[in-house]
């Protein structure tokens, strides 16, 4: 009697067991069934943010680069044409150096005495030295005498009736112009011929047809 009692709790106690395992294990496979959609749901989510990021990276990177390279510009530039100011300034000095220089005749300057005309000289080297420093510096001087008139680098200041030469022919030269780099730094003031047959396009001397009668426009500082 005593042992048939002594059983009973044990076998509750095993059917118990069993009744948990069997609860468990189907917690278990309802679980694995949920975590596929959850698993997926992450996995896109996961690829379209690390697009975003790769998008972000691609955008910076190239901004870099624009910035890079409009950096590297901007100090060309500023070495090339940091000066302009200046430079024009010191044309006044150029300019008037030149008109002391043509003011004196040809005729004139061999009547004067040997200290008058070493003065003229040391004028004369003063003005070439100044044009030497200034080209040092990318300033160049151009005397557009007998070209054809340019209005990107030239101002007329005067028409010349001369039949002889073609029309638009620069005839004559009041003020030299200058360039700094591949830009006008001071256009050249000029007279211009007119009545003359029309000038022929530029290039149409070698007989490139393929020439242009314009040339691109230069830039101004």
């Amino acid at each position: 009697m005593t042992d048939y009692n002594a059983r009973k709790p044990q076998a509750a106690e095993g059917a118990t067991g069993d009744a948990s395992a069997q609860v468990s294990a189907t917690a278990s496979s309802t679980a694995a069934v949920g975590a596929g959609p959850m698993l997926a749901e992450a996995t896109d989510a996961l690829a379209k943010e690390a697009a975003e990021l790769k998008d972000k990276l691609l955008r910076t990177l190239a901004e870099m680069e624009n910035l890079r390279r409009r950096t590297e510009r901007e100090v060309a530039d500023a070495r090339s044409y940091g000066i302009a100011g200046f430079a024009r300034d010191i044309l006044a000095v150029s300019d008037n150096l030149r008109r002391a220089l043509d003011a004196i005749g040809g005729e004139a300057r061999e009547s004067f005495n040997p200290a008058m005309t070493s003065f003229i000289e040391g004028v004369e080297l003063t003005e070439r030295e100044l044009l030497k420093v200034l080209e040092k510096h990318g300033v160049k001087r151009f005397n557009p005498m007998g070209e054809r008139f340019d209005p990107n680098i030239h101002q007329a200041m005067f028409e010349v009736p001369e039949p002889s030469l073609p029309a638009g022919t620069v005839i004559k030269v009041v003020q030299a112009g200058f360039m700094i780099g591949d830009r006008v730094l001071r256009p050249a003031l000029v007279g211009v011929a007119k009545g003359g047959p029309k000038a022929a396009p530029r290039g149409a001397a070698s007989g490139n047809d393929n020439s242009t009668s314009e040339e691109e426009p230069q830039g101004t500082i």
